[in-house]
């Protein structure tokens, strides 16, 4: 199972990284190993994420420490997973960092989220009604990451879901890899979507 599930997490990071979505070493990933106990496995801190090697992940636990004894860290927003591990049922959490979801976070960040509607790609968020509104929240950038966790948490709800913070990037997650990746893909296009679309009507005030 720990292979099975190593390797589903590197062929997404392999692919998140051909988008060029982890700048800087920037961004982590995560996917259940299992339930009792909640074991799962986390990208190691300063990784470069284009590479693909055998420490680009750690096995962590229920508070996000290692389970065995390891030269790696886990990421720094490891904590960030432990919440949706503890609150859902998913099986895998994505976190990147990219000029879109930084920009939309800015320009809606004191609205506290951000609104699509009427857009075909909110059904990767199995909202399927015809007039669904897909809101995804926009926290504050704390520097503590037990505060940021805290904060995270409070807009877990679901086995999916987004949470973007502020000028820092987009956590999504899902009950399988596949299916944060999905999540993930369609906030990307509905981010840049948004901002082309805001483009435009700049244009024509001109």
């Amino acid at each position: 199972m720990l292979k099975e599930r190593w390797n589903e997490l590197a062929d997404v990071k392999d692919e998140l990284a051909n988008r060029d979505w982890f700048m800087g070493t920037s961004g982590n990933l995560a996917i259940k190993v299992s339930d009792h106990p909640l074991h799962f496995l986390v990208t190691a801190s300063g990784k470069d994420k284009r590479k693909r090697t055998d420490e680009d992940f750690l096995l962590v636990d229920e508070f996000g420490h290692p389970v065995e004894q390891t030269h790696l860290k886990p990421s720094a927003e490891t904590l960030l997973h432990v919440e949706i591990y503890r609150k859902t049922n998913a099986g895998c959490s994505l976190h990147v960092h990219t000029i879109d979801n930084n920009v939309i976070s800015e320009i809606y960040g004191d609205q506290g989220e951000v609104t699509f509607k009427g857009q075909e790609l909110i059904k990767a968020f199995d909202m399927w009604e015809e007039d669904a509104t897909l809101k995804i929240p926009i926290i504050h950038n704390y520097a503590h990451i037990p505060t940021l966790a805290s904060k995270f948490s409070e807009h877990i709800s679901g086995d999916t879901g987004a949470i973007l913070i502020r000028n820092h990037g987009i956590t999504v997650w899902g009950r399988t890899a596949l299916e944060a990746k999905k999540i993930l893909e369609a906030s990307e296009f509905l981010f840049r979507y948004q901002l082309r679309l805001l483009e435009q009507k700049s244009y024509q005030i001109i």
